[in-house]
């Protein structure tokens, strides 16, 4: 892959110039169990073991993409599970055909990509 060149997935739109989706999540959650508070946040860490600066970071920091381990942690501690829902059928002919030209148009984006003088895609 070239340098500069943002690696997506076809079936996954979160782009890394916003935060995770999944750090407004932790934050409802948060707030529904009356844990979100800063004074709360060693709190937390006893329950959790995760450190004080890694919620600053998802919730007033830079964290862009909180690990899922750190998420999990979080959840658990709480009483949640993670759960994968199925929400649609797909048709498995059609959805490889659709992937196969995604593919090709990342790779010409990657080719574009090595192609400018500096290496770096916008």
């Amino acid at each position: 892959m070239a340098r500069g060149f943002t690696h997506t997935y076809r079936c996954y739109n979160w782009t890394k110039k916003e935060k995770n989706p999944v750090i407004d999540k932790m934050r409802t959650v948060l707030q529904d169990e009356g844990m979100y508070s800063k004074k709360q946040r060693k709190t937390l860490h006893a329950l959790t073991g995760v450190a004080v600066a890694t919620y600053e970071g998802w919730f007033e920091g830079d964290t862009m993409s909180p690990r899922h381990e750190t998420i999990m942690a979080t959840m658990a501690a709480l009483g949640y599970e993670e759960q994968f829902v199925k929400t649609n059928t797909i048709e498995l002919e059609k959805e490889l055909e659709a992937a196969a030209k995604w593919e090709e148009k990342q790779k010409r984006a990657r080719e574009l990509a090595k192609a400018k003088p500096n290496g770096k895609s916008k």
